[in-house]
């Protein structure tokens, strides 16, 4: 794909591949993902989740392979990618001294951002992800629940077109992961998202793409695995069959 490519695709990966010295911590991984599809990004613990998603917003170099975002080459466009692209890594840091409203005019400053968008943004992001009752309270003393919100407020204050979640509810209980996926599901945003938990994803995902040891074993719709006896059973299948 070039960058005069369809609009429609808005990340792709040519053959993308991570090697760490023998080790393949990605190989020769390909897949595209549409405006507006959220898609979850499945695999064992060490099948290359993480490595692909650093390579997609810039944080780590390909080996060989290409990645493209809003097609943009990441490793040429590393600047203009990066406007494009909100990350939420797992467990990313947040300064916990500081209150969310602190923390979103903090980083929306870092960004230059003009005072009047920002004040605009800060009261969108706020309302989309549900924050304005802890709006003034130290993030240190927020549950997990809110911290996530608050981290995905940060990452949606510069109005990125595609979101990259790594493990967004992990750790979260029942009642934060349901606040959460609204929350996700309600962004109308290109995203793509990693998770352990297998019962969620039909309910957020449009689409599934499986890794193991690096590799694409699977891609399809969640439709496709309904005739399945449990996700967990399929997955243990597909990724213990491919090991």
């Amino acid at each position: 794909m070039t960058e005069n490519s369809s609009s429609d695709i808005m990340i792709e990966t040519i053959g993308l591949s991570k090697y760490y010295g023998k080790f393949k911590a990605v190989e020769n991984l390909t897949f595209s993902i549409k405006k507006g599809e959220v898609v979850a990004f499945l695999g064992p613990n060490g099948a290359g989740k993480s490595t692909t998603m650093k390579m997609l917003t810039g944080y780590l170099a390909p080996s060989s392979g290409t990645a493209l975002v809003c097609g943009k080459e990441v490793s040429e466009n590393r600047e203009s990618v990066a406007n494009k692209i909100g990350y939420l890594p797992e467990n990313g840091p947040l300064y916990e001294e500081m209150t969310p409203l602190n923390l979103l005019n903090f980083f929306a400053d870092a960004r230059g951002m003009a005072s009047s968008t920002k004040s605009q943004r800060i009261s969108k992001v706020v309302d989309q992800c549900s924050l304005e009752s802890v709006l003034n309270k130290a993030i240190s003393k927020l549950s997990r629940g809110f911290r996530q919100r608050v981290g995905m407020a940060n990452v949606l204050m510069h109005e990125p077109e595609v979101l990259i979640m790594d493990e967004p509810t992990a750790g979260l209980d029942p009642n934060q992961v349901l606040e959460v996926r609204k929350t996700i599901k309600g962004l109308g945003k290109t995203i793509l998202l990693s998770t352990h938990i297998l019962q969620e994803v039909p309910e957020v995902a449009d689409r599934i793409l499986l890794i193991n040891q690096g590799r694409l074993i699977f891609e399809g719709t969640p439709d496709e695995i309904k005739g399945e006896a449990s996700l967990d059973g399929w997955f243990n299948r597909l990724t213990l069959d491919a090991a």
